[in-house]
């Protein structure tokens, strides 16, 4: 996969563990070397971007802050 506007500091491959499919949204679920990520798409994404359970996929960040709560 090509993603020419990234670096290394904002991208995270993986292989995709699970799909949970809705009507509107979907969630994917990454496993990654940094542990398990979670995305929320549409599904209407999900079905253009053509993934599936096992295929091998990027998580991109795209925000510069997190929320913490405490433990």
């Amino acid at each position: 996969m090509n993603i020419p506007e990234s670096n290394s500091n904002n991208h995270i491959k993986g292989r995709i563990q699970h799909i949970h499919t809705h009507d509107v949204i979907s969630e994917v679920v990454l496993d990654t070397a940094a542990g398990i990520i979670t995305s929320v798409i549409t599904t209407s994404a999900l079905k253009s971007l053509g993934l599936v359970v096992g295929q091998e996929a990027i998580a991109v960040v795209k925000t510069t802050q997190f929320a913490l709560a405490t433990a």
